[in-house]
């Protein structure tokens, strides 16, 4: 019988007003129905609900223990994050390009912890007015630096500047945005993503 695996779609942005949330409940939405339930549970993962401060700890994630690093910081709101990260198999990160790199929120959520990432299986999902390209690929130096290991496929989903404030008061994407993904083969390429995903991911039970 195999085994569930628990991924976590990380909302990356803690900056207001919010385009990322609605983003990430997109990818999700377009995952768990191309998922099999019985073997994948997806969850979000939102870095605002985390409350970490800029990096406080005195320790070098990387020189703690291996096997149980969580009560080796001094700090609970890292030893909560350490336990939170540990609980997931794979990462999907879904996140703004801001100045052609990541959110500062992200980087500074990676660095806290080392061997929590260390090893799993990760997807970049970005988005800008041009896809948030350059933001995927400092990403994914990041997530190789931390010894992950990010996938070939990204999905690059392009925005607007009007579509923060129209989230905002919908309460939702518009159905313009959506379309728009769909007829540019964004959905299809989240699932050849997924895929890819759960591949590494079965490799790595056998």
């Amino acid at each position: 019988m195999e085994s569930t695996q628990t991924i976590a779609i990380v909302t990356c942005s803690t900056r207001r007003p919010r385009l990322n949330p609605f983003v990430a409940a997109y990818v999700h939405g377009v995952l768990v129905a191309a998922s099999n339930k019985s073997t994948s549970n997806i969850e979000i993962l939102d870095l605002v609900d985390q409350s970490l401060p800029l990096y406080d700890e005195s320790v070098v994630p990387s020189q703690l223990p291996a096997t149980d690093p969580t009560p080796h910081y001094a700090h609970q709101h890292t030893r909560a994050w350490s336990a939170t990260v540990r609980r997931y198999d794979a990462f999907i990160f879904v996140t703004p390009q801001y100045n052609w790199s990541v959110p500062a929120s992200l980087k500074n959520a990676l660095d806290y912890l080392f061997h929590e990432w260390a090893g799993k299986p990760a997807a970049i999902v970005s988005y800008g007015s041009r896809g948030g390209g350059k933001a995927a690929d400092h990403l994914r130096s990041i997530l190789q630096g931390l010894r992950m290991k990010p996938m070939v496929t990204n999905v690059a989903l392009r925005t607007g500047a009007a579509d923060i404030a129209n989230c905002e008061q919908r309460g939702a994407l518009s159905d313009g945005l959506v379309e728009e993904w769909r007829r540019s083969g964004d959905e299809e390429g989240l699932q050849a993503m997924f895929i890819e995903l759960s591949q590494q991911m079965l490799s790595e039970c056998v």
